[in-house]
């Protein structure tokens, strides 16, 4: 028996869609039952926003249906919140090229801190993107994206009530590094930063540029 989310006898008009790429905004089709696709134009590998391999927990059918699935694909199913952030996030931006610049900036460093501080990936990475909004509007998007509870309220935690976590600290560093960079903070701050990584990338950073 063929799961009928697979079977093509009961699709829809939306079987088929495009969404965008998250690095470089072109359109990229999926049929509904694609694992992932690459984009053409820049190469990245794109896991399919609207495949849940929930049912998998429950369905005497998911081993036929799934079984032929990297583990690492299903593994990587909170990962793929990260680009649905941050298309979203592009979107809300629209043409404020300094936000957007600014929050990329800050992904881009709390991925580097995180993986050598052993921090959620996902969380810091999508409270950076986030960041500069207000947390209500961030909650809106999370919804929106199909964020669970948990991550939604840490995330708007950390991006306005400053816990004290590893995530939270990775985040910091990150933001703070890229904004005194970006001149809108004195080098001496650095001093405030919570990682060692944070503080030696800062410092490679500030070095770089003289």
């Amino acid at each position: 028996m063929k799961c009928p989310g697979q079977d093509t006898r009961f699709w829809g008009k939306d079987a088929i869609f495009e969404i965008e790429c998250p690095d470089c905004g072109n359109k990229v089709e999926f049929f509904k039952d694609d694992i992932e696709r690459r984009c053409e134009r820049c190469g990245k590998r794109i896991l399919n926003p609207r495949m849940d391999f929930g049912c998998a927990s429950y369905c005497r059918y998911a081993e036929q249906c799934i079984g032929n699935i990297p583990a690492e694909l299903i593994r990587q199913r909170k990962e793929l919140l990260k680009d649905r952030v941050k298309m979203e996030v592009k979107r809300y931006f629209a043409d404020d090229i300094k936000k957007m610049s600014h929050a990329l900036k800050v992904a881009s460093y709390a991925e580097k801190i995180g993986e050598k501080e052993g921090a959620d990936m996902a969380t810091v990475i999508i409270a950076a993107y986030l960041h500069e909004l207000d947390p209500e509007i961030a909650k809106d998007i999370l919804k929106k994206v199909g964020a669970g509870n948990e991550i939604i309220d840490e995330v708007c935690e950390m991006i306005s009530n400053h816990p004290e976590t590893l995530n939270f600290k990775v985040f910091f560093d990150a933001d703070l590094i890229a904004r005194i960079e970006e001149g809108r903070k004195n080098k001496e701050e650095i001093e405030k930063l919570f990682t060692e990584t944070g503080k030696k990338l800062a410092k490679r950073i500030l070095l770089e540029k003289g």
